[in-house]
């Protein structure tokens, strides 16, 4: 048995789908059980509770061969992370109390830094605040979505990809989240180690080679262009990011864009994407469509 947490987000359905097709079992901790019901169905042992309830989680542990740990992701987070702090202490003692065989967390590029990161800092601070636990664990430190593109299916179509990577043709770590999802079953399933592990998992992409992507899903000519920094803060806002609010998630490019969050890091396993952009819009305009 695996405890996944995220089940209904991307990268913890992914992880589900692929430890289902291995044929483990699964047991995920939901808030609203109806959410969950596709994996109800699929034999998923649902547990009532979330990532504020420690006690929640150390009883969603409870006789687990390892355990799949991420935090929600918030795009708009307090100045001093107190969101991502309060769910890390509640991991933390969960994960004392209970210590599974081994413990796959989901991290980013750009961890290993403690400054400059903006929302990635939350994940720089789950590998600092996991570091004493007992059980064997994994962080898996991944690129940028593929999936945050998909956008693009829809804005595309009169031939511009509006992105905040700059310039278009540099290369940074990207990732499909089913990449990470087959990953992390490996890591939970596979062979044990001892301590502490960090896997980059992407591989190096332009904007430009993803609107390429994008454009012969759509048919069409498709180019990134890079919204000046000075209009950061409003394109944000048109993704629902509250005024005022943006510092973090432009803090976030601004690292990225400066190539602080590219593979290579010293001290970790490197595990290349097999999924390309052009595989995930397809996958999504077929669902769509």
């Amino acid at each position: 048995m695996f405890l996944v947490m995220g089940i209904t987000g991307k990268v913890g359905g992914a992880t589900a789908k692929h430890l289902l097709a291995h044929g483990k079992e699964v047991r995920a901790l939901v808030r609203n059980r109806g959410k969950a019901a596709n994996w109800a169905n699929q034999g998923v042992e649902l547990v009532d509770g979330d990532w504020n309830d420690p006690a929640a989680i150390e009883q969603a542990l409870k006789g687990v061969e390892g355990a799949f740990v991420m935090l929600p992701a918030v795009w708009a987070p307090s100045p001093d992370y107190k969101e991502a702090k309060g769910v890390i202490a509640n991991y933390v003692e969960a994960l004392t109390k209970a210590a599974p065989p081994r413990v796959v967390a989901l991290s980013s590029m750009g961890a290993n830094r403690t400054s400059g990161l903006g929302m990635i800092m939350a994940l720089s601070l789950l590998e600092q605040g996991f570091r004493d636990l007992i059980s064997p664990i994994a962080f898996v430190r991944a690129g940028g979505f593929f999936e945050n593109f998909l956008y693009g299916l829809q804005v595309a179509q009169g031939g511009t990809l509006p992105v905040y990577y700059n310039p278009t043709n540099r290369k940074s770590t990207m990732v499909a989240t089913n990449d990470i999802g087959a990953e992390v079953a490996t890591l939970l399933t596979g062979p044990a180690w001892s301590g502490q592990r960090i896997v980059e998992i992407g591989s190096m992409v332009t904007a430009d080679e993803v609107a390429e992507q994008l454009g012969e899903v759509l048919n069409l000519d498709v180019k990134a262009f890079a919204i000046p920094r000075a209009g950061w803060a409003e394109a944000f806002e048109q993704f629902g990011i509250p005024k005022g609010h943006s510092g973090p998630a432009e803090e976030m490019f601004e690292a990225v864009n400066a190539g602080w969050m590219d593979l290579g890091v010293a001290g970790t396993e490197h595990v290349a994407g097999t999924t390309s952009a052009r595989h995930v819009f397809e996958a999504a305009s077929n669902v769509n469509g």
